[in-house]
C-alpha cells in the first residue's frame, strides 16, 4: 500500500489534539525542520519538541479544526487550518487560521513542516 500523506498528516494532527507529545515526536525525524511566522524556524526533533512543550504550557486548552487535508505529493500533504486557545498566564484569547505543508520521508517521518498564517 502506497504512503498517504494525507492520512499521516490527519494522524500527526490528532496527535497534538490529544497533546500526545511521545507520538508528536515520535512523527519527526532527528533533522526535520519546522518553519512558522510565529516561532521562527526550528531544525531538529530536540528543539522542535521544546517548542511544542512551551507552546502547549502557555496554551493548553488549544483546539484546532483542519478544514482541508490534501495531498499535494506522494510525500506531501496540505492543511488549512484553525485554532483557538486562551493563555495561561494572560488569559488572554488566541485566535489563529492558515495552511500548512509537511513534508514525510520514505520511512513517514516529517521532514518539514511549513506553516503559513492568513
Amino acid at each position: 500500500m502506497p504512503f498517504d500523506p494525507a492520512a499521516a498528516t490527519e494522524r500527526f494532527h490528532a496527535a497534538i489534539g490529544e497533546l500526545d507529545f511521545k507520538v508528536i515526536e515520535d512523527f519527526f525525524a532527528d533533522d526535520a525542520t519546522y518553519s512558522s511566522g510565529k516561532v521562527g524556524g526550528l531544525k531538529g526533533r530536540g528543539d522542535i519538541m521544546a517548542a511544542f512543550r512551551r507552546y502547549f504550557a502557555e496554551y493548553p486548552d488549544q483546539v484546532a479544526e483542519d478544514s482541508l487535508i490534501e495531498p499535494v505529493s506522494a510525500l506531501a500533504a496540505r492543511t488549512v487550518w484553525r485554532l483557538s486557545a486562551t493563555s495561561a498566564s494572560t488569559g488572554a484569547p488566541l485566535a489563529r487560521q492558515g495552511e500548512e505543508t509537511i513534508t514525510f520521508n520514505a520511512q513517514g517521518k516529517i521532514v518539514s513542516v511549513d506553516v503559513t498564517d492568513f
